[in-house]
C-alpha cells in the first residue's frame, strides 16, 4: 500500500500557479521541510533547484531558496534546465537533493514541484509523506536556526555545460551525427538552450523549433504534445528525423523522414530489439505502463523477451525497474528510462539512442518502427467532478466486464483516474477500430453519469 499523501500526486505536487495549494507560501514551507529532512545529524544541507521557462517560476525559485536558507541549508541554483539534468546535476554535484520546478506538459498557468534525492532518483512515495507531515507540524519552527546559522544560495553557473558533456558521453564515442539532418521541438522549455547544443556538437544539422520561450509560451502548440510542427517541419527541411521534448524535456516524441509521428511505443520496441539482439536487455525484461499498446507486448514476448507493466507514471516504472534489476522502460507517452544511464526519463538521451541505432543499422526511423505491429487503441478523456473509486460504480464496471468478454485475448479495457488532473482516462484496444470507439465512447459516457463534470 503506497503512503497517503495529500500534496504530491503521481509526479510531484501540481496545480494552477498562485492557487492554493500551488502557491509560494506552500513552496516556502516545502522548502523549509526539504532543509530540515535532508540536513539532519547536525550537518547543513545542500538542496540543488532547478525550474523551465514559465512565467511562475521566478516566484516559486525565491519561496523555495528562502525556505531552504531559512533552515539552514544552503542552495545551489541551476537556472532553466531540463529535469534530468537537474537529477544529474543533484548527483553529480553529491548533493543532498534536487528540486524542479515544472508543470512538465501543462500549460504555463500551472506549474509544480518535485524532488530527487542524493542519488539522482524521485523521492519514495513514503519520504514525499513524511515531508507533508513535517509541513503540518510544530517540528520546524522548534528547528528554525538563529541569524548565525541562516544558509545561503549560489548561481551554479555551469550546470548547463556540465550536463551538455554528459549527454554527449552517452552516444558512442566513435561515432558523430555529421550527415543528419534533425528537427528538434524544444517546446520552449527547459531544453531550449540544452538540446540543440548537443546535436550541433555531436555534427548533426539541427532545425530548431520552441526554442524562444517567453514565460508564456511553454508547451503551446509545440514539443511532444503537440507533434505536428514537428511532422510538417521535417518534410519541409526534408529532415532525416525530427523529436519533441515537453516543457521539461524528460519525454521525447519522434517524427520519422515520411513526417509520421513515432511515439514512446515504437522507441521502446525498436530499442529493446536491439537490447535483446545484444543481450544488454536486463533479465530480457522492459518494463511499461499498463497504457502501452498489445502489440509492444507481443512483439516483445516474440523476440523472446518479457514485459513488465506498472501504474502509470513513470517514477513506477523507475521503482519496477530498481525492484527488479531491470536497465530499460518507458511510457507511450514518452518517458524513456535507460538506467544504464540516466536515473529518469530524458528525452535527449532517448533521442541520442535511437540515433545510436540508425546510425549503427544503417537503416531510417519508419523501417526501424515496422519492427512493431500496432494495435488499434482509443484512449478518450472525461471531466470528472469527483473521484469515486470505480468499483463503486457498478454500472461501469459492468460495462467494463462485458467490453472485455467481447474482446477475449484479442484487446484490453483500461480505466484509471489521472494522477495529475480532474480527468478520468479509458483506453481500448482490440482489432476493429469503430467497434473500440464505440465501446470506449460508452464507457465515457457512463462515467459522466456517474462522476458528473
Amino acid at each position: 500500500m503506497r503512503a497517503h499523501r495529500k500534496l504530491f500526486g503521481t509526479d510531484g505536487i501540481r496545480g494552477v500557479a498562485n492557487v492554493d495549494p500551488m502557491t509560494t507560501e506552500m513552496a516556502m514551507l516545502l522548502g523549509r521541510a526539504v532543509a530540515h529532512y535532508f540536513s539532519r545529524g547536525g550537518r547543513r544541507g545542500r538542496i540543488v533547484i532547478g525550474k523551465d521557462t514559465r512565467l511562475s517560476g521566478y516566484m516559486f525559485e525565491t519561496a523555495m531558496e528562502a525556505g531552504i536558507c531559512s533552515m539552514g541549508a544552503n542552495v545551489m541554483l541551476v537556472g532553466p534546465l531540463p529535469t534530468p539534468g537537474i537529477a544529474f546535476i543533484t548527483s553529480s554535484m553529491r548533493a543532498d537533493a534536487g528540486i524542479v520546478i515544472s508543470a512538465s506538459h501543462n500549460p504555463y498557468q500551472d506549474n509544480g514541484i518535485k524532488i530527487f534525492a542524493s542519488d539522482g532518483f524521485k523521492l519514495a512515495d513514503g519520504v514525499e509523506a513524511e515531508l507533508e507531515q513535517l509541513m503540518s507540524s510544530g517540528e520546524l519552527d522548534q528547528a528554525r536556526p538563529s541569524a548565525s546559522g541562516v544558509g545561503k544560495a549560489t548561481k551554479y553557473e555551469d550546470a548547463r555545460g556540465r550536463y551538455i558533456v554528459f549527454l554527449k558521453s552517452v552516444f558512442p564515442a566513435k561515432r558523430t551525427l555529421d550527415g543528419i539532418k534533425i528537427v528538434v521541438d524544444c517546446a520552449h522549455g527547459a531544453a531550449y538552450k540544452v538540446g540543440p547544443a548537443v546535436f550541433e556538437e555531436l555534427g548533426a544539422t539541427v532545425v530548431p523549433l520552441g526554442v524562444q520561450p517567453d514565460g508564456k509560451n511553454i508547451n503551446r502548440k509545440a514539443g511532444a504534445l503537440h507533434p505536428e510542427g514537428l511532422c510538417a517541419a521535417v518534410l519541409k527541411h526534408r529532415a532525416d528525423l525530427g523529436v519533441a521534448f515537453d516543457g521539461d524535456a524528460d519525454r521525447a516524441i519522434f517524427a520519422d523522414g515520411q513526417g509520421r509521428v513515432v511515439d514512446g511505443d515504437a522507441i521502446m520496441a525498436i530499442c529493446a530489439h536491439r537490447m535483446l539482439k545484444r543481450r544488454e536487455l536486463r533479465k530480457r525484461t522492459l518494463v511499461t505502463t499498463v497504457m502501452s499498446n498489445l502489440g509492444l507486448e507481443r512483439a516483445v514476448v516474440g523476440w523472446g523477451g518479457k514485459l513488465l507493466r506498472t501504474a502509470v507514471g513513470d517514477r513506477y516504472v523507475v521503482e519496477a525497474m530498481r525492484h527488479g534489476g531491470y536497465n530499460f522502460g518507458g511510457e507511450q507517452s514518452g518517458h524513456l528510462i535507460f538506467l544504464d544511464h540516466m536515473t529518469t526519463g530524458d528525452g535527449i538521451v532517448a533521442a541520442l539512442q535511437v540515433l545510436s541505432v540508425m546510425g549503427e543499422a544503417g537503416r531510417p526511423l519508419d523501417e526501424l518502427a515496422a519492427v512493431m505491429t500496432r494495435y488499434p487503441q482509443v484512449l478518450v478523456n472525461v471531466q470528472v467532478r469527483e473521484k469515486r473509486p470505480l468499483a463503486e460504480l457498478s454500472k461501469v464496471a459492468s460495462l467494463i466486464r462485458k467490453i472485455e468478454r467481447t474482446l477475449g485475448q484479442e484487446g484490453r479495457v483500461l480505466v484509471r483516474y489521472s494522477g495529475t488532473e480532474p480527468k478520468a482516462r479509458v483506453m481500448i484496444e482490440g482489432p476493429d477500430q469503430a467497434k473500440i470507439q464505440s465501446y470506449a465512447e460508452h464507457l465515457a459516457r457512463e462515467l459522466v453519469q456517474a462522476c458528473g463534470n
